[in-house]
């Protein structure tokens, strides 16, 4: 049975996420220890909250030197794939750099409001495994002020009034701007594609 380590920043919504992949048939490690994390065979990033200080708690447990060690598949969800990235607007402290970009804020404009919170469809973009089997239109689960821009390392993007970075990878770095551990099956067939990279 492989390891999942499900990193503990101690501002993510974890127990959701652990009882996703509990369904997916897995043992899940909730921890903030370097050398669990390291050892795991894929690494979950989670977050919600503010990038500020989900950063200092991460950086005070020592985990953003073990995730930049990393070579095994490693997923950012929501907050955490903005951390994965160069910074935020939202913040101003530096994030991991392990994915290129910096997220920026939803402006709001009528008919779009802040944050943006809701079902909304995916447009998956070239063949990433991460998307395997999910149809353009495809709908889940975000809550978020910040985004991504689309850039080359986007595979699906969504529409909330501009097109945005819904899900990403560059090497063994993957993130979701969405949670897949609240989006119904589609969520559980992300999690079960990353569960098989």
């Amino acid at each position: 049975m492989q390891r999942v380590a499900l990193i503990n920043s101690g501002c993510a919504n974890i127990a959701s996420v652990r009882y996703a992949l509990l369904r997916q048939g897995v043992e899940v490690d909730v921890t903030a220890d370097p050398e669990r994390i390291t050892s795991a065979d894929k690494v979950i990033f989670p977050g919600v909250g503010s990038f500020d200080y989900a950063l200092e708690a991460v950086q005070k447990s020592g985990v953003v030197e073990a995730m930049r060690s990393l070579s095994q598949p490693t997923l950012g969800i929501c907050l955490g794939m903005q951390m994965l990235a160069e910074g935020s607007a939202e913040g101003q402290k530096q994030g991991l750099g392990l994915i290129q970009g910096r997220a920026q804020r939803f402006v709001d404009a009528p008919g779009r409001s802040v944050p943006h919170m809701g079902w909304n469809q995916l447009n998956p973009q070239g063949d990433d495994p991460l998307m395997r089997g999910i149809e353009p239109g495809a709908y889940v689960y975000f809550v978020h002020s910040f985004y991504l821009p689309p850039s080359p390392y986007t595979i699906a993007t969504c529409d909330y009034g501009l097109p945005f970075t819904a899900a990403l990878r560059q090497d063994n770095f993957w993130g979701c701007q969405f949670h897949p551990e609240l989006s119904a099956q589609v969520g559980a067939k992300i999690l079960s594609n990353f569960l098989a990279l």
